[in-house]
């Protein structure tokens, strides 16, 4: 469950971090977390995970880290966007044909 979590959780931050050049690191990724993770964390977890997005550098300080240009950086998340989604559904077909429920 955490693996495929954790797929989808980067997953959608791209997709988020993609849909706007406007978009900041910390709102894809605290949009990203909120649609994929929270509804099934404990208030506590939520919070901690709250305080950490603060901590998130921002579009730019992330480009420069890794090394990447905007071009070459949206290239890569198209490229895991595109892989992950067929990882995911893999994943999921597998719980189904286990009688193992996706309400996590």
């Amino acid at each position: 469950r955490r693996v495929r979590q954790g797929i989808d959780l980067i997953r959608v931050l791209f997709e988020n971090f993609l849909s706007s050049d406007y978009c900041s690191l910390r709102e894809a990724a605290s949009a990203a977390y909120a649609q994929v993770c929270a509804p099934y964390h404990t208030w506590a977890v939520r919070t901690a995970v709250s305080a950490g997005m603060r901590a998130l550098p921002t579009r730019e300080q992330l480009l420069l880290n890794l090394n990447e240009t905007g071009e070459s950086a949206e290239k890569e998340m198209i490229r895991y966007i595109n892989a992950s989604r067929p990882v995911i559904e893999y994943i999921d077909n597998l719980y189904v044909s286990r009688n193992i429920s996706l309400d996590w």
